[in-house]
């Protein structure tokens, strides 16, 4: 096996190719990048954190090739997701909406509609003229079967990709990936992406592929989504640091995991003398065991090094990726887009998972490289989520459909002095017998301020039957879909907070009863109801949704979960 060092000191050399080995592949590159429209790579994480990386702060792991990343193109410090949760995150990146206006979460039990799907920017990028290809995890029902449907594979020119999570090894749960050398996640997405790239040499590894697969047209410009199941809880629960797996997943930070710094404000659990929210807002005590990690420091430390080690072999898959761009010839017209799909709590304050509505789990790393522009930026504008559809749309010279809620953020890509948003709005509607509460939040450059509404699943799940797994936990169709306008037509919180997060990041002390903030508070309690308001739109028109049947969601989370 060959050491982390020793990859990266690879990878570094192989960025510094010169153009002489894509005339040696026989592949030209671009004769005027400035006038060809832009292959476009875009990379989503899984619950990882924004400061995960060293670009954002990361003192004791090692992100090389993301940080080579960031000091090329544009670094968004003030980003953040609309929904801190999985699938309604993705549905926000694919459809440039706000999940109120989209309607699409793990209790709505609703699938996006083909109507809806068809706005999507990667169905858009194949309707003018790109080649498309996915891979990785799709953790969004797409069409009446949800999951089991097919039409997500179909809309794809290149599909390597599982339904809902594929694990640390996802060979265990989805055939697709049979196909593949490796055994870990990291490099089986690798592999299925320089398969993708590669015109001329994928052959051998789509021969034992599944169905969907097809050669990319070299004469087509490309658009690649890679969405990771990394470092999601579920697939770092499984990693079994077998002796075939590389060193990195192996030993690689474990010198350090005695020393490393436990998150601010963590708490083990049997130390924890009062929690973050009301007893009555937040079920602290039902929230998924999944997380039950943070309580103890131990457990806190191996998965703060499983964490590290999974976000390093995504640094070093992107070093590949950009290795093999230089190869081919296509890296000076190539743009490369890095987010994650929400932030996770690793012990702050006692409390583990995401969904809330705070900092740590709505901020996240992103980077937009577009190499035919100035790079070195560090911007502060407040970008969200649904920018990102748009953003890709502008880059390909798509037009922008009316049903996407983001900005296009490249003109300030280009360094152009543009008006944009004075406050970002997110939400969580997953509220469930796992204890969360339904609460909205604004940010400004300042400050955060977030409501939450009234919490009653402790008594629905007193009142459910537990041998009911879906029914339980899954499926409250007609609550979340009164949920999406309850606000809007007068549902008053029960509860408030105030953070001056500029200068109190990890949010540990609420201003909503200090006098000195009533101001700003009074001035963001009216600019939340005016945000909720734009998010859902026509409070009269319902999501583009359809309702799965009971079998087909039953089916999937009876496999999945």
């Amino acid at each position: 096996m060959k050491t982390i060092q020793t990859v990266f000191n690879a990878a570094t050399t192989a960025l510094l190719l010169s153009a002489s080995v894509s005339h040696a592949a026989g592949i030209t590159p671009p004769k005027n990048p400035q006038t060809e429209k832009p292959n476009i790579i875009f990379i989503l994480s899984d619950d990882q954190r924004w400061d995960s990386v060293g670009f954002m702060g990361q003192k004791s792991g090692k992100t090389p090739n993301l940080d080579k990343l960031a000091s090329d193109g544009t670094v968004f410090e003030q980003a953040y997701v609309t929904s801190a949760i999985c699938t309604p995150s993705r549905a926000c990146y694919m459809l440039g909406q706000f999940e109120r206006k989209h309607g699409i979460n793990f209790n709505s039990g609703t699938s996006m509609s083909a109507e809806a799907w068809a706005n999507a920017y990667p169905v858009l990028l194949r309707e003018n003229g790109y080649f498309t290809g996915y891979v990785g995890k799709n953790h969004i029902p797409i069409g009446d079967k949800g999951y089991l449907t097919g039409l997500m594979e179909k809309s794809f020119d290149y599909w390597y990709a599982g339904h809902h999570h594929i694990g640390f090894y996802p060979k265990e749960f989805h055939e697709i990936f049979d196909n593949s050398k490796e055994d870990t996640q990291a490099e089986i997405v690798t592999e299925g992406a320089l398969a993708f790239l590669d015109p001329n040499s994928n052959e051998a590894f789509m021969k034992n592929a599944v169905q969907f697969l097809d050669k990319r047209d070299a004469s087509k410009p490309f658009a690649l989504s890679i969405c990771l199941n990394l470092p999601h809880g579920f697939s770092m629960e499984r990693m079994k640091m077998k002796p075939t797996d590389d060193e990195l997943y192996r030993t690689t930070y474990r010198d350090i995991k005695e020393t490393m710094p436990l998150p601010k404000y963590w708490v083990a659990g049997k130390d924890l003398k009062e929690n973050k929210l009301p007893n009555d807002i937040l079920l602290q005590d039902l929230r998924q065991d999944g997380y039950n990690w943070v309580a103890d420091e131990e457990e806190t430390r191996e998965r703060m090094v499983r964490v590290m080690q999974a976000v390093t072999g995504i640094d070093r898959m992107l070093g590949h990726l950009r290795t093999k761009l230089d190869e081919l010839g296509v890296a000076e017209n190539t743009v490369i887009i890095f987010a994650s799909d929400h932030g996770l709590f690793n012990g702050e304050f006692g409390l583990g998972g995401k969904s809330l509505c705070y900092e740590t789990c709505m901020k996240i790393p992103m980077v937009i490289y577009d190499p035919r522009e100035k790079g070195g930026q560090r911007l502060k504008q407040l970008v969200q989520s649904i920018d990102i559809a748009p953003t890709i749309l502008s880059l390909a010279g798509v037009e922008i459909p009316a049903t996407m809620q983001g900005a296009d953020m490249t003109p300030l890509v280009r360094g152009e002095n543009v008006e944009w948003r004075d406050a970002a709005f997110g939400e969580n509607l997953w509220s469930t017998i796992f204890g969360n509460p339904r609460c909205e939040t604004v940010r400004t450059a300042e400050y955060r301020y977030i409501r939450y509404f009234k919490n009653d699943n402790r008594k629905i799940r007193a009142q459910t039957p537990q041998s009911d797994w879906y029914k339980w936990s899954q499926q409250r169709t007609d609550d979340y879909a009164a949920s999406l306008t309850a606000t809007i037509k007068g549902e008053e919180p029960v509860y408030e907070e105030l953070y001056h997060t500029a200068v109190d990041p990890y949010e540990a002390d609420n201003l909503i009863n200090n006098p000195k903030y009533a101001k700003i508070a009074a001035e963001l309690r009216e600019k939340c109801k005016q945000l909720v308001a734009e998010a859902k739109g026509d409070i009269d028109t319902p999501p583009a949704t359809v309702i799965v049947g009971d079998e087909e969601l039953k089916t999937h989370y009876r496999k999945w979960d």
